[in-house]
């Protein structure tokens, strides 16, 4: 369906991740804004990327820091009005760079018109628009053993009407109902409503999760190590769940009315390539998905090539993948696969950025941003102060953007920002700026080299071995040599160099790559 893989803009995109509150803040409230990335544009412009994925933009309580939606069709005044949006859309045309919001799907704010109204009583109009149930032994335990993300019930009762409500997240992020028609209508309006203001996709958060069992059946035990199970149960059954499809099916209907095509990334945990192609549908559902398998791989040459041959192993004829390291939920890569080390970082991103298909950066990556130490007095996400296993850490890759050495380094004049500010380990983006040998330096070249990687472009394994994997792609050839030893052998020992030309070096000498410790270049064939 749609237009062949060659004709989508996103084909060979990276993308890069936005959190509006730790971008920049342009009046002093220590909250990032829409000001703010209007005003500092030229960093998006400057590093070369064709599309902006913006974290949740609607009106929220700040439960969970937009992913609690009040109006799904609103903005959150912290950030901006309407006005300063649309201004915003017509920069990033005026640029050819595509926006991408984030959508909710799976829950609202408790906050939210609806569920205010459905809590008003059984009979209310918009009851079903969220999953009640009255709950087993007459009302006195929960409906099931579903547990929310923090790793208690995710069911609360309301003494007001006498029915549990279903929430896999917080309390204060009730489920919707997705077998409810209306609810469907309402997305689909939701939808439309900002591809006809010009966005041009969604990021659909729990893409995986928003439809539940009908029945409320109990989820069965985890065996250990599988994605989303981080307590005691596999979710089967409060999410994963097949009807989701057809819904997805509907969605794209919506988007190919448009030119150009709107897009759909989904945030898609689930445990193998082969399930996660099932939201790919027969080039009928999401254009694209997350591979979280991957993000959580182990990072050495041998799992690293391992994930990606099993990931492009399965992928569809007709679609692409999308490799991320870092976001919002999951820690930063540098910290997570690198332990912060610079020679790893710089290896990181010639990696993702010599990977087919779609590449989402997150904002900080460029510059080798890494987790901040955050004391538990200063953490905000009640996700994470919440959680009974320590299973998120979220406020440590959401610090603010340290953008130069000024008072707030460069993010706010505020004294008091939202989250503390702290100081990037390899410089602000102004003095990297200014540094041919930078990290971000290393970021816009690599960008530029993934706009020549086809989407469905074969990785070519050369040489593979616990430490180094050097693969060709597309005419590059990639050296990656992530733990080096005496025993290491130039490039020369596996390729005729006279037949290269060396043109990214991460840790240059007279073999082009370091023989001692992480390194990695890229060669392109004369």
């Amino acid at each position: 369906m749609g237009q062949n893989i060659d004709e989508k803009w996103w084909s060979s995109a990276t993308l890069y991740q936005i959190y509006v509150r730790s971008w920049k803040d342009s009046n002093g409230d220590g909250v990032g804004d829409f000001k703010g990335l209007i005003g500092n544009f030229d960093h998006i412009v400057d590093l070369g990327v064709d599309g902006v994925w913006l974290s949740p933009i609607n009106p929220s309580p700040n439960k969970d820091y937009g992913y609690d939606v009040a109006d799904y069709v609103g903005i959150n005044p912290e950030y901006g009005t309407l006005e300063d949006f649309i201004e915003m859309v017509g920069l990033f045309q005026k640029n050819s760079i595509k926006l991408i919001m984030d959508l909710v799907p799976n829950h609202s704010s408790s906050q939210h018109q609806w569920f205010i109204e459905a809590s008003k009583s059984t009979e209310n109009s918009y009851r079903d628009y969220y999953v009640w149930s009255k709950g087993r032994d007459g009302g006195k335990t929960p409906p099931n053993n579903w547990l929310d993300a923090t790793g208690v019930s995710a069911w609360t009762f309301d003494d007001a009407t006498g029915e549990y409500f279903l929430h896999n997240f917080l309390v204060d992020q009730p489920d919707l109902n997705w077998w409810n028609p209306k609810v469907q209508q309402e997305f689909r309006d939701i939808l439309k409503f900002w591809f006809d203001l010009g966005v041009d996709g969604f990021r659909i958060d729990v893409a995986h999760g928003i439809f539940k069992d009908a029945q409320l059946r109990d989820d069965p035990p985890a065996k250990g190590g599988e994605l989303g199970a981080n307590y005691h149960v596999l979710p089967v059954y409060s999410a994963n769940r097949p009807e989701v499809h057809d819904l997805y099916k509907s969605w794209r209907e919506i988007a190919e009315k448009y030119t150009p095509e709107r897009v759909l990334l989904g945030e898609t945990w689930v445990n193998d390539p082969v399930a996660l192609v099932k939201f790919f549908g027969d080039d009928d559902e999401l254009q694209l998905t997350f591979n979280f398998g991957f993000v959580m791989t182990k990072f050495n040459a041998r799992a690293m090539h391992d994930a990606v041959h099993l990931a492009l192993s399965e992928q569809p004829a007709s679609s692409i993948a999308t490799w991320t390291g870092s976001n919002h939920d999951i820690s930063r890569f540098p910290t997570r696969w690198c332990d912060n080390d610079e020679a790893l970082i710089r290896l990181a991103l010639v990696f993702l950025l010599t990977m087919p298909g779609v590449v989402v950066l997150y904002y900080g990556d460029e510059i080798g941003g890494v987790d901040a130490d955050i004391p538990r007095e200063s953490m905000v996400d009640t996700m994470s102060l919440d959680s009974v296993k320590n299973v998120f850490l979220r406020d440590r890759a959401r610090t603010p953007l340290h953008w130069d050495d000024s008072k707030g380094r460069g993010f706010s004049s505020s004294a008091s920002t939202w989250l503390p500010s702290v100081d990037a380990p390899f410089g602000s983006v102004a003095a990297q700026r200014g540094d041919d040998g930078s990290i971000l330096s290393l970021t816009k070249e690599l960008i530029k080299i993934h706009k020549e990687i086809h989407g469905k472009a074969q990785v070519i394994d050369i040489f593979l071995s616990d430490e180094r994997w050097i693969y060709e792609i597309n005419g590059f050839i990639v050296d990656l040599i992530f733990t080096g030893s005496d025993g290491a052998l130039p490039i020369q020992e596996y390729l005729p160099t006279d037949d290269l030309e060396a043109i990214i070096v991460t840790a240059p000498n007279e073999a082009k790559v370091s023989l001692e410790g992480a390194s990695a270049a890229i060669f392109r064939r004369k």
